[in-house]
């Protein structure tokens, strides 16, 4: 069984209603016991009178079974016996907690995520699951432990995803892991994502010299990148403007020198040769 459309009229014309057979119940009494029995009827009936806010439904039972929900905003009425249980709509935060987890290359890392849900279906909601609140909140996190666990904190190389550099697909990952998991409390998820991610202690101040020692590399290699290119202008200029011929001994030289002053981290000291070249 699937959510359906539950029975009610507007309350305002059941409340115009009820008072009008309650005025000629009152004024047929005198003349007739009968009209007693109407008025207890009519006045029971103001029991099938709820409000709906924006946003919320009320899931309408009688005697345990399902007879539908009411979305309509406003003031209601229903039949007196049915039961109704209101439940929200409304959009909702839940923010995980800082959960310990191996990545995929089995570092341990601290992760947290902050999910956006609402309820979809109110029959799911409501008979499926004891509490879907407190099934969102367990099934999120087990779903936060599964999606960290195939993903590396930090690339290893250009083509692998990772949670750090990654945020856009991590959380589409999550969210469709997430999603797979509430389908059955009949919540939708609107949004999730990751609010904490962290090397546990243990391991962080290595993981962190890891980190600066390929930043190292990597400025290192675009310095060299650097100087080569403009080692290799200047010989290029040297030769088409004629300005001096270099043999291959002066070539490395030169190569040398200018090497050691592009890629040294701090301003070297030029000796000027006086004498010959020689």
């Amino acid at each position: 069984m699937k959510e359906k459309n539950g029975f009610s009229v507007n309350g305002y014309i059941a409340v115009l209603v009820i008072v009008i057979i309650a005025s000629f119940a009152i004024y047929g009494t005198s003349s007739n016991p009968a009209w007693i029995l109407l008025l207890g009827i009519d006045t029971a009936c103001l029991l099938g009178l709820f409000m709906v806010q924006p946003n919320q439904g009320r899931v309408l039972m009688l005697f345990g079974s399902y007879v539908g929900t009411v979305k309509s905003t406003g003031l209601r009425w229903t039949i007196p016996l049915f039961f109704r249980k209101n439940i929200s709509l409304r959009l909702r935060n839940f923010e995980s907690s800082r959960i310990k987890v191996n990545d995929a290359h089995g570092n341990p890392i601290e992760i947290a995520t902050v999910v956006v849900w609402s309820v979809n279906n109110t029959y799911d909601a409501t008979f499926e699951v004891d509490d879907y609140a407190m099934f969102v909140n367990i099934q999120s996190e087990a779903a936060l432990r599964n999606m960290s666990s195939r993903y590396p904190y930090d690339q290893q190389d250009n083509n692998e995803t990772a949670l750090r550099s990654d945020p856009e697909i991590v959380s589409e990952a999550l969210n469709e892991e997430i999603q797979q998991r509430l389908n059955k409390a009949g919540v939708k998820i609107h949004e999730a994502r990751i609010s904490h991610l962290a090397y546990a202690p243990e391991i962080a101040s290595a993981m962190l010299q890891r980190q600066q020692a390929s930043a190292i590399i990597a400025a290192r290699q675009k310095i060299v990148d650097g100087a080569v290119g403009m080692v290799e202008m200047a010989l290029t200029q040297l030769s088409q403007r004629e300005i001096v011929e270099l043999d291959e001994e002066r070539k490395a030289a030169m190569v040398s020198n200018l090497l050691v002053v592009l890629c040294s981290e701090r301003n070297t000291q030029p000796v000027v040769n006086a004498g010959s070249l020689y």
